[in-house]
Order: C-alpha cells, then sequence, then structure tokens
C-alpha cells in the first residue's frame, strides 16, 4: 500500500467537506430561487403576514379561544345543552371554521417556514383532534359518556392560547428545559423509595403480624412512600405501625421523611424556581433588546423624515432664489409643528455636557471672587506701604505736628 502522510490526508478531507458544502448551499439556493420564482403573489402574501401579525388578529383569536372555552365550560349542564343544543352547535361551527381559517391562511403565506414553529405544529394538532371530533360529534352525541370524552378532547383547543401569550410561552420553554434536570431527580427518589419499599416490606410486611396494608406487597409499599414523601397523613400510618407493634418504626419514618421530603422533594422544588428564573431573566432581556430596536427604529425614522425636509428645502432653494439665509430659516420654522419631534445629536446640547458647562461657570464665578479678593488685599498692602513711605520722607517737626 502507498504510505500518505497525515497532512495530505487533512488537505484531502477539507477539500471533500468544503465541495460537499457548496454543493448544499448551492442546492438550497436553486431551492429558494425556484420556490421565489413559482410565487407570484408576493404583494398578497406580504399584506396575509401583515395581517396575522397586526394586533387586532391577535385580540381577534384570542376573544375567540376565550368564548369556546367560556361555551364549553357552559355547556357541561345537561338541561342548558338539551334545551340550547342549535346555539352550541353553531358556536362550535363557527369557532372551528375561525380555527380552521387561520390555518390555512398561515399555511398559505409561508407552508415550509410554518412546520419549523413548535407552536404552529401544535395548533396543527389541536385542529386535527377537534376536526376529527366534529366529524363523529354526532355518533357521540348519542351516548353520554362518548360526548364527555369528546367535549374532554374539545377542550385541546385551549392550548391555542399558549401561542398568543408571550408569558406563557416562557413558561413552557422554561417546562421544556427543566425537564432533563428534574428527571434525574425523580429518578434518584424513585432510587430511594425503591430501597425504602424493599426495607419496609422486609421490616414490617410480615402476613401474620405485620402491617399487610401497607407493607404487604411491593405496590402497597411504593403507595405508602409516597403518602410518606408528600407528607400527607404520615402520622396515621406511623399509628398503624405502631398499633402492629412496631414501636421503634418512627426511625425508618423519620429517616425516610428526612431524605424523601426535605432533601429530594425541595430539590425538585428548587430545580423548578431556578429554571423559572434563568426564562424570566432572558424573557426581561428579550423585551429590553426589542424596546430599544423599537426606539432605535423610531429615531431612524425621525432622522429620515429630517433629512427628507432638509432636501426637500435644499431644492426648493436651488429652484427658488431667497433674498438672504434667514429668509429660507424662517420659511423652515413655518412648516414646523409643536408635535415634530426632533432629534439633536449635538454635544453642545446634551445633558452631561450643560451640566459640566453650568459647574465650569461656577467654578470661574467663583475663581473671579478669589481675584477680586486678592486685588483687594493688595490694594490695602499698596495703600499702607505707600503711607509708611510718604511718613518717612516728611521732616521731624512736621512729624511731630502731625
Amino acid at each position: 500500500m502507498e504510505y500518505v502522510e497525515p497532512s495530505e490526508k487533512r488537505r484531502v478531507v477539507s477539500e471533500l467537506l468544503v465541495t460537499s458544502l457548496k454543493s448544499l448551499s448551492e442546492t438550497d439556493t436553486r431551492c429558494s430561487e425556484f420556490w421565489q420564482f413559482r410565487r407570484k403573489d408576493t404583494e398578497f402574501c406580504a399584506y396575509l403576514r401583515r395581517l396575522l401579525n397586526s394586533p387586532v388578529f391577535t385580540i381577534l383569536m384570542i376573544c375567540s379561544i376565550s368564548l369556546n372555552a367560556i361555551f364549553l365550560a357552559v355547556e357541561t349542564d345537561y338541561c342548558l345543552r338539551l334545551s340550547s343544543s342549535t346555539f352550541f352547535a353553531l358556536t362550535d361551527t363557527l369557532i372551528l371554521s375561525i380555527y380552521t381559517t387561520e390555518f390555512l391562511l398561515k399555511v398559505y403565506v409561508d407552508p415550509i417556514a410554518y412546520w419549523k414553529d413548535g407552536y404552529n405544529v401544535l395548533d396543527a394538532v389541536i385542529l386535527l383532534v377537534a376536526l376529527i371530533l366534529y366529524a363523529s360529534s354526532s355518533g357521540a352525541a348519542t351516548h353520554f359518556h362518548s360526548w364527555e370524552m369528546a367535549k374532554g378532547l374539545q377542550a385541546l383547543r385551549i392550548l391555542k392560547l399558549i401561542k398568543y401569550s408571550k408569558g406563557m410561552r416562557v413558561f413552557t420553554q422554561a417546562l421544556g428545559q427543566m425537564v432533563k434536570t428534574v428527571m434525574y431527580v425523580l429518578i434518584l427518589l424513585f432510587l430511594l423509595m425503591f430501597i425504602f419499599a424493599i426495607l419496609g416490606h422486609g421490616l414490617y410486611g410480615d402476613p401474620e403480624t405485620g402491617d399487610t396494608e401497607n407493607w404487604g406487597n411491593m405496590e402497597a409499599a411504593f403507595l405508602t412512600l409516597f403518602s410518606l414523601v408528600t407528607v400527607d397523613g404520615w402520622t396515621d400510618l406511623q399509628e398503624e405501625l405502631e398499633d402492629h407493634g412496631f414501636t421503634n418504626s418512627h426511625v425508618f419514618t423519620i429517616v425516610f421523611i428526612l431524605l424523601g421530603f426535605f432533601v429530594f422533594f425541595n430539590m425538585f422544588i428548587g430545580v423548578v424556581i431556578i429554571k423559572m428564573q434563568d426564562s424570566t431573566q432572558k424573557y426581561e432581556r428579550e423585551c429590553k433588546a426589542a424596546k430599544k430596536a423599537a426606539v432605535w427604529a423610531k429615531k431612524q425614522a425621525i432622522l429620515k423624515k429630517q433629512q427628507e425636509e432638509v432636501s426637500k428645502l435644499t431644492h426648493e432653494q436651488k429652484t427658488i432664489q431667497y433674498k438672504a439665509f434667514s429668509e429660507l430659516v424662517d420659511n423652515f420654522k413655518k412648516t414646523l409643528h409643536h408635535s415634530d419631534s426632533i432629534v439633536v445629536e449635538d454635544f453642545c446640547v446634551s445633558i452631561p455636557f450643560i451640566d459640566l458647562y453650568l459647574t465650569a461657570l461656577d467654578l470661574q464665578d467663583d475663581t473671579v471672587d478669589r481675584l477680586q479678593d486678592l486685588y483687594c488685599e493688595m490694594l490695602g498692602i499698596l495703600n499702607t506701604i505707600l503711607e509708611d513711605m510718604e511718613e518717612k520722607s516728611l521732616p521731624d517737626p512736621e512729624k511731630i505736628q502731625k
């Protein structure tokens, strides 16, 4: 066999990877170009996308889902259901038609990206279940138990609220993220319960002298330990053990409660709280980023409007010969309104610069006051020196007379 150096192998592998990536990108580009070429109703799709993302449509869907929940709750009254069966059937058909219209519009606007969102897939599954139940509602209405099951499954429509509530989406994402960590805690708790179930069955599950109702087999032992780990009626279980003569059983019960409830159960709650805090902080950061982006977009819109006004005035200046620049400025002031927003980015009009400038003026005034005091002191000293010099220059008789 021919020997190939490692560097040559790496070079060949890198070339193959680059070639495969280029082919994939070219294929993706061709597919997108083909799809864009086939799509002729881009303006209509853009209109539908704006409609689906508008607050009015969101409020309409939230109201429809809320009304559906109210009607499902009211329909549980047997007498009211029989007396208003036609009304409930019409409302159910109307709400289901709204859900179907929403689904068809979203699939029409973007049939590929729609299925990439998990919430859209959930909506599609809920709609499919609702359509199946609606198609078989006539047969289910004849049997009470079948009707109850059908209405119970129709209550899944309320889950559509998750998509239209950002807070619910954050909570759902937090639940999905903490499932893995919570599973480890539950597995450890199950192992602990398994060990104590075998130990409790061996200690207190004797068919003749033991507590067979609570510790007679593994199923009963697990149910008893579940009651202990939730601290629900553990005193009654302990009294039953003591009634059967197991006076030292309180050690077993206390040790399991300490490990199961105070350690693993509180650990489970701690994991849930930590994940919820992380999701809440992430949600707050996203809200701040969205708010900042909205402010930046508004600022850019204002700047664009100002640039258009300036370009318009410049064009008018070229077409109309003003006598002076002040006339141009006066004409610009006439176009302004009290509600116009003006973005000023000069450093001299910012709040920090004004604060610094006022501080500098105060220091300057203080410096001028000190200089004036020094000048007064200098004048006093010079005046004293002149008086001393005059006294020294006078003759003695004059000094005496003076």
